[in-house]
């Protein structure tokens, strides 16, 4: 197999780093090295924020309904490339190619039209006279130039959610794709340049070490990424040593709280699905549940089933797989230690092992009475692992499902509704599904709470993220 050599795409062309060093992009299904990618450094990443300075001189003047007819045609080219973005991300993930269209690159498409529209909704206070012969009125500015750094799991996903706000506001971007899936953002970024002014999106690819270098470069008067905890603390670090605004979108640990009144084969049927679409892979995956006592055991034993004979893992062009392999060695690791160090109280109803001894496959997998200080309870998994725990009454569940640092996601099952508005008030999450798990739109917000990080991905308040307040007020005379 041939490997491909990729580029950086900086002031709207590729061109060859500036620095030695490249990485090898390893095909999770098949561990064959497919392509290599550079390890941009500091002079990639200056050449970069130095086209995307010069770009916002002109960028940051144009009209919301430029940015809106740039968004909208970038939105269409996608569409009409989506089979080959589908491609790219399948060979980078390991997704199943079969149904990667529909799952993700029209719901990207889609969430650069709504900011598309966004561009021309920039909302504020009315003007008016709030001191006697003193007119003052609201203007919403681009911050400028802004560096960002996205993950593994859903690499155009997540490029187009910072890209498309940050783009509508009228900023310039610097963006850094994860080391290990970078084709898709390169293309978007080949895309884009047919529409956007040369530097208005530039993409650097590297390792660790290029992502901090281009967080900390003193030039973005914003970094935004999406990535682990301890990655977010880094760069809320560093980013208060320079006054930085921040946009930190980082782990979960979501429990699925499910009352004896659910209903228990649509819950099994739903949890299953968001537990284990794309690998577990996902900050809001459904994989820590918490299930009333006197269900406990049918629940246990319903999923299980369902997870058998429904949650198939192989590799993307197989027929009947419902998720592929965990992305690369380093998180096949992972997983496989959190069931290695499950405490002997942990009973393994399915799975709990790697599949096959070629590529990252782990077999779906289901694990019970578990407490609530246990690892896998406390820490994120982000693999094909759903655990569950036995509650007696409200109380318990809340404070369990509470009980973790993170605060990104949450689900209730029941069919009470008074239990459900009490979850919804009291769930220190920001987001609460009922009687579901894991749909996204765009029009509403994603982002969480505590060690989930702050700021909100799409939706109008994702828009305003990149944007800037300034007040202006003009004297007006007697």
């Amino acid at each position: 197999m041939s490997v491909r050599e990729l580029r950086n795409f900086i002031g709207g062309e590729y061109v060859d780093a500036r620095t030695d060093g490249a990485l090898d992009l390893i095909d999770p299904a098949t561990e064959d090295v497919y392509a290599t990618s550079p390890v941009s450094g500091a002079a990639d990443i200056d050449a970069a924020y130095d086209a995307a300075s010069t770009a916002f001189a002109t960028w940051g003047q144009t009209t919301p309904a430029e940015r809106q007819l740039a968004l909208f045609r970038i939105a269409d080219a996608m569409e009409a490339r989506a089979e080959e973005f589908a491609d790219l991300e399948s060979q980078d993930t390991g997704k199943p190619r079969g149904s990667l269209v529909e799952d993700e690159i029209l719901l990207s498409v889609d969430q650069l039209r709504f900011f598309a529209g966004a561009a021309r909704n920039l909302e504020g206070r009315a003007a008016g006279e709030y001191m006697p012969d003193h007119t003052s009125f609201i203007r919403r500015e681009p911050i400028g130039v802004i560096g960002q750094v996205t993950p593994w799991n859903y690499p155009l996903n997540m490029a187009v959610w910072k890209v498309a706000p940050a783009i509508a506001a009228g900023n310039v971007l610097v963006l850094k794709p994860s080391d290990t899936t970078p084709l898709a953002t390169l293309l978007l970024a080949e895309v884009a340049a047919e529409f956007l002014p040369a530097g208005v999106l530039n993409v650097v690819t590297g390792d660790r070490g290029t992502g901090a270098a281009l967080l900390q470069h003193p030039t973005p008067q914003m970094v935004a990424i999406t990535g682990s905890v301890r990655a977010g603390m880094e760069v809320a670090r560093e980013a208060a040593s320079d006054l930085k605004r921040v946009h930190l979108e980082l782990g979960g640990k979501a429990p699925v709280v499910v009352f004896d009144d659910a209903d228990i084969p649509a819950a099994v049927e739903g949890i299953a699905a968001a537990g284990y679409f794309n690998a577990g892979q996902d900050c809001t995956a459904a994989t820590r549940v918490l299930v009333q006592a006197g269900i406990h055991d049918e629940f246990v034993a319903a999923l299980a089933e369902h997870a058998r004979v429904n949650a198939r893992t192989g590799a993307p062009r197989e027929d009947g797989v419902y998720y592929g392999p965990v992305n690369n060695a380093n998180q096949l690791a992972q997983v496989s230690g959190f069931i290695e160090r499950l405490p002997d109280h942990a009973d393994i109803a399915l799975g709990g092992r790697r599949q096959g001894d070629r590529g990252y496959f782990w077999e779906a997998t289901v694990v019970s009475g578990l407490h609530q200080d246990d690892e896998v309870i406390q820490r994120e998994i982000f693999g094909p692992v759903i655990t569950v725990q036995k509650f007696t009454d409200e109380a318990q569940a809340l404070e369990w499902a509470n009980g973790v640092q993170y605060g990104l996601a949450s689900s209730v099952w029941t069919k009470d509704h008074g239990r459900a508005m009490r979850f919804a008030k009291h769930l220190d999450f920001g987001c609460v599904w009922i009687n579901t798990h894991i749909p996204i739109v765009a029009e509403m917000p994603h982002g969480g709470f505590k060690h989930s990080g702050y700021g909100k991905d799409l939706s109008q308040y994702g828009f305003e993220d990149y944007t800037r307040v300034k007040h202006v007020m003009s004297y007006i005379g007697a």
